[in-house]
């Protein structure tokens, strides 16, 4: 499933994201790379070191947690520290897949990778090229957003962003371990919130088969959840 999320952030707060991006430091995205990865990676990346890249991602991830699509897509168990990269001069990534587990960042924990994420911090009428291409069970996607917004996709898909032959591509990009594991349990989960939230709206939250619904929804996440 994939899940696009229009305008997590406002265009105000995507100016303030890139105006302060642009006098960010900015390292080669190579050293953040896998041994597989690395060969394929030609990017830039801003230093998570950085007090810009922390008070950057801790700003994406408030606006994550209270974001109800984001919330009813992916139920987040853990959110990788988003991080920043940006692509110019023919820079790209080269067709992978994103490590299964990792270690989070100044912590003893490890994640997850159900769900990828982008954040385009970069309008798409200033850069050519730069598409984000994911393979999926229905062909090959082709995603380039309007800066704000996010795509959710399953980690487990080979992907890569084409070559930015103009302009330049910034983004925010990390990965979310889900409550539910199994992309099929999540999408249904999803269907089925989208559709309780339709017709509590048309019938109200006290109509016999609307507490039905949700029991079922809860239920199954009782079955399915992981925590």
């Amino acid at each position: 499933m994939l899940t696009v999320i229009e305008d997590l952030l406002s265009k105000k707060e995507v100016t303030q994201f890139t105006q302060a991006l642009d006098k960010g430091q900015w390292l080669d995205g190579k050293h953040t790379a896998g041994s597989q990865a690395s060969k394929v990676k030609y990017n830039q990346q801003l230093d998570d070191g950085s007090a810009l890249a922390i008070e950057l991602r801790n700003t994406v991830i408030r606006k994550l947690s209270g974001n109800a699509l984001f919330m009813s897509s992916a139920l987040p168990n853990k959110i990788y520290p988003p991080k920043f990269n940006r692509y110019q001069g023919g820079e790209h990534y080269g067709l992978h897949v994103d490590a299964s587990v990792m270690p989070i960042p100044n912590s003893h924990q490890m994640l997850r990778t159900d769900l990828s994420a982008t954040l385009f911090l970069s309008e798409p009428k200033t850069y050519d090229g730069g598409e984000l291409s994911i393979e999926t069970q229905f062909g090959l996607q082709q995603i380039k957003l309007n800066a704000g917004s996010v795509i959710l996709y399953p980690a487990n898909s080979l992907h890569q962003v084409n070559p930015v032959t103009k302009g330049h591509r910034t983004a925010s990009f990390f990965w979310i371990e889900s409550l539910v594991r199994s992309n099929d349990q999540r999408s249904m989960l999803f269907d089925l919130d989208q559709s309780i939230q339709a017709l509590t709206v048309e019938l109200g939250n006290n109509d016999a088969e609307v507490k039905r619904l949700t029991g079922v929804y809860h239920n199954l996440m009782r079955s399915w959840a992981s925590c």
